[in-house]
């Protein structure tokens, strides 16, 4: 067997990159909200069906402008899952609000009875994190949201190009934030993307990203001058990252197909093991579009999964597992609190191990990631 290495993920190079890079060093404009800020901007419209774009220098301060658009503070609890990147319940907790910790379904995603049992007269919002890219089950969060008149933000770092029953992910809750770090599927290096359907949250989202001003009307021609409207930050990326985002978006379709051809073949090929050896496979419900962002397997116990790894990496094959669960963290146990345990979260946590998926892996490489795994007898 070969022993070049696999690595677990490699951001993919777009054709546009280069060239769009050059116009912009050519050009007077790298600073941001320029032509290809405008491009990258539309493009995430036409995918996400969207009514309102920002982008921004990362999905976490895409996250806290949506604390500040929810105006959190000390007297407000936030609903987070235990099992996700910290950035989810930083971003709340920067706001001094408490993050309160509930588990998760066997998918990964926040469980809705675990949130209902969470639900204080203080809390202000539910996060949810669409694991993998796979929708969460929204139709009971959004029924206890909206009975409640609790705002749902979507961490939607995983999910660009999914759905929940024809609604693309990022666009279902009151804001939605995306991730354009190199780990994921189009990236600019770092980025994200702040989704909104309302226009109130958006005229004031807009304001927050320009350091507070209204710059962009500004520059829009609506105002004659612009000057300190609301609190803010530097939330704008630069028109270098906006163009490669840009070229990364034009190639989109192409990156998803890569993608999917690994992930199905990677669900094709490992059931009859699974099956075999007690592992669970990542599922997707016929409900829901996901996009083929991570591959996962579950085995029946942390040990056989650290096992597992050391086995593939023996191989030459970068295998990893994801999040510690943040109910345990130092700085979850500082700023949150648990109502109830977490115990899917830990063992989910514990039993992870995800495969090496990005789109321009061979398939002559997917095949010696199956034949590895397959060789191993959990």
């Amino acid at each position: 067997m070969s022993t070049d290495r696999i690595i677990f993920s490699r951001p993919r190079r777009a054709a546009g990159e280069l060239a769009n890079l050059e116009a912009v060093l050519s050009s007077d404009h790298s600073h941001g909200d320029g032509p290809f800020t405008a491009a990258a901007t539309e493009k995430l419209r036409r995918i996400t069906g969207a009514p309102h774009v920002l982008l921004t220098t990362s999905c976490t301060h895409a996250l806290e402008m949506a604390g500040l658009l929810l105006e959190l503070g000390p007297d407000d609890e936030v609903i987070v899952p235990s099992f996700g990147f910290t950035s989810t319940a930083t971003a709340m907790a920067l706001r001094g609000a408490t993050v309160v910790f509930a588990d998760i379904d066997d998918r990964g995603n926040i469980d809705a009875d675990s949130v209902a049992a969470a639900i204080t007269e203080r809390t202000k919002a539910i996060m949810v994190i669409h694991y993998g890219g796979v929708a969460a089950e929204m139709d009971r969060l959004l029924a206890l949201a909206e009975s409640r008149g609790i705002a749902i933000v979507e961490d939607n770092a995983h999910g660009l190009g999914g759905s929940w029953r024809g609604r693309p992910l990022g666009t279902i809750g009151a804001v939605g934030a995306l991730s354009f770090h190199d780990t994921k599927n189009v990236h600019c290096g770092e980025g994200g993307a702040l989704l909104l359907t309302d226009d109130i949250l958006m005229a004031r989202a807009e304001i927050m990203r320009e350091k507070g001003t209204d710059r962009a009307r500004f520059l829009r021609g609506a105002v004659d001058k612009y000057s300190w409207q609301d609190i803010g930050s530097s939330y704008l990326p630069s028109e270098l990252n906006a163009a490669v985002l840009d070229a990364q978006l034009a190639d989109f379709d192409a990156i998803q197909a890569g993608r999917f051809r690994v992930w199905n073949s990677y669900a094709a090929a490992l059931p009859d093991w699974a099956a075999r050896n007690d592992v669970r496979l990542m599922r997707v419900p016929a409900d829901r579009e996901h996009t083929a962002h991570l591959y996962y397997l579950r085995t029946p116990t942390e040990q056989r999964r650290d096992d597992l790894i050391d086995h593939l990496r023996a191989q030459g094959i970068s295998a990893p597992f994801h999040y510690v669960p943040l109910d345990s963290s130092p700085a979850g146990l500082k700023l949150g609190r648990t109502p109830n345990p977490c115990v899917r979260t830990a063992e989910f946590s514990s039993t992870l191990i995800r495969l090496p998926l990005w789109p321009d892996l061979t398939d002559a490489q997917v095949a010696r990631v199956v034949e590895a795994v397959t060789d191993f007898t959990v």
